[in-house]
C-alpha cells in the first residue's frame, strides 16, 4: 500500500501530462502562454519618472493592443515588441481618460491575443500571474516579467499621482506583489488558467496613506472602457472634476434643506422602495464619508457624489446610533436628458 501511495506521488512530479490531464495547469505554462500576448511598448519620455517604457496587451488577432494612458504614447513612433521579438509601429485608436486605458493598434494578423469580455470578476484570494516589462529588462525576443501573488482585496479606487487624484473611482483588485513599478502599466493579470483578470494600473500613491499601490483594473472594466473607445464614446467622459450633475432623489436620498452655510449632510428621508431605501439607508442618518473621502456638508456630498461616473458604484458612510455603517447604493444612475 506504502509503495503504491509513493509510486502514484512519483508519477505526478515525474510526469507534468498526468497533471494536466486533472485539469491541472502547470505555472511555467500559464505563464509562457500569457507572456506572448504582452506587448513591450517604448515611445515619449526617459527623464526620471516618466519612463519612456510600458507594458500592453493584445486583445485582438489582428493587432489591437491595450495599455494604460500615460506620456509614453505621447510619441509620434510608438513602438510595439512583440514576444517573439518583432517589432510594428503602433497607432493610437484612441483612449479613455476615465479609466485611463488607450487602445492601440498594430499592422499585424494571426496574434495569440487575450479574450476581452465583461465576466465575473474574481473574489480575494485568487491566485495570479502579473507579467509586465518592469524596468525594461527585456527589450527584444526576451520574455517579460512573471510575478506570483494573490488577489488581496477588491475596494474602490482612491488614489493620487503628486496633487492629481485619479479620475476612475471603481473597484479595482489589490495585489499582495509588488507591481507599481516602471514599465509595468498596461501589463496583464491571469488567473492560474492563463484567463485574463485585469491589467496593471499607473504608479499612483493612496490618497489616504500616501503608500504605492499595487493594483489592477479588473477585464469587466477595460472592456467597457475599449468598446467606449471603439464607438468614439470614451471621450465624453471628463477625465476628473464634476460629470454630470445628479439629484439625489434620483437614488432614493432627500437630505435636510440647505439652510446654512456647511449644513451637516442628515439624512431627511428615504425614498420607499428606492436603491437607497434597498442598501439599508434610514432618515436621521449622518453621511460622512462618499467613496471612502470625508464629506462634511450637504454641499460636499452632492459634488461628491458629482464626480463619480455614471455606472460606477456610490458607496456612503454614515453614522448611526454612535456607529459607522457603511451602505452601498449601488450604481450611479445616468442623468436622463429633458425632453
Amino acid at each position: 500500500m506504502i509503495r503504491s501511495v509513493v509510486v502514484m506521488a512519483l508519477c505526478y512530479v515525474a510526469c507534468p501530462a498526468m497533471v494536466a490531464a486533472e485539469g491541472v495547469v502547470a505555472p511555467q505554462a500559464t505563464a509562457a502562454a500569457a507572456a506572448r500576448k504582452v506587448v513591450k511598448i517604448h515611445g515619449a519620455g526617459g527623464v526620471r519618472g516618466l519612463e519612456s517604457y510600458q507594458s500592453g496587451m493584445l486583445v485582438s488577432p489582428d493587432g489591437r493592443i491595450v495599455t494604460a494612458m500615460s506620456t509614453v504614447l505621447d510619441s509620434d513612433e510608438i513602438d510595439c515588441v512583440l514576444d517573439d521579438g518583432r517589432r510594428f509601429r503602433g497607432t493610437l485608436v484612441g483612449v479613455d481618460p476615465r479609466r485611463e486605458i488607450a487602445l492601440l493598434t498594430i499592422p499585424a494578423t494571426d496574434l495569440p491575443a487575450f479574450t476581452l469580455e465583461a465576466t465575473d470578476r474574481v473574489v480575494t484570494g485568487t491566485r495570479i500571474l502579473a507579467l509586465s516589462n518592469l524596468f525594461a529588462v527585456a527589450a527584444g525576443d526576451e520574455r517579460v516579467s512573471v510575478q506570483r501573488g494573490v488577489v488581496a482585496a477588491v475596494v474602490p479606487l482612491a488614489a493620487r499621482r503628486g496633487a492629481a487624484e485619479a479620475p476612475y473611482t471603481g473597484d479595482v483588485y489589490v495585489l499582495d506583489c509588488t507591481t507599481n513599478n516602471p514599465g509595468s502599466p498596461g501589463g496583464a493579470v491571469v488567473d492560474s488558467r492563463g484567463r485574463l483578470v485585469g491589467m496593471l494600473g499607473k504608479e499612483l500613491r493612496s490618497t489616504a496613506g500616501g503608500i504605492w499601490l499595487n493594483y489592477a483594473l479588473p477585464v469587466d472594466e477595460i472592456a467597457r472602457g475599449c468598446e467606449a473607445i471603439m464607438a468614439g464614446t470614451a471621450a465624453e467622459q471628463p477625465a476628473g472634476g464634476p460629470l454630470e450633475s445628479l439629484d439625489l432623489r434620483a437614488i432614493g436620498i432627500v437630505l435636510v434643506p440647505d439652510l446654512i452655510d456647511r449644513t451637516p449632510p442628515f439624512v431627511e428621508s428615504v425614498v420607499a422602495d428606492s436603491i437607497a431605501a434597498q442598501a439599508g439607508l434610514r432618515a436621521d442618518d449622518l453621511v460622512i464619508a462618499v467613496g471612502g473621502a470625508s464629506v462634511a456638508s450637504r454641499a460636499a456630498v452632492q459634488q461628491s457624489v458629482g464626480r463619480i461616473a455614471p455606472g460606477d458604484p456610490v458607496r456612503l458612510s454614515v453614522i448611526r446610533d454612535g456607529a459607522v455603517v457603511e451602505c452601498d447604493v449601488g450604481p450611479r444612475p445616468r442623468v436622463r436628458e429633458k425632453p
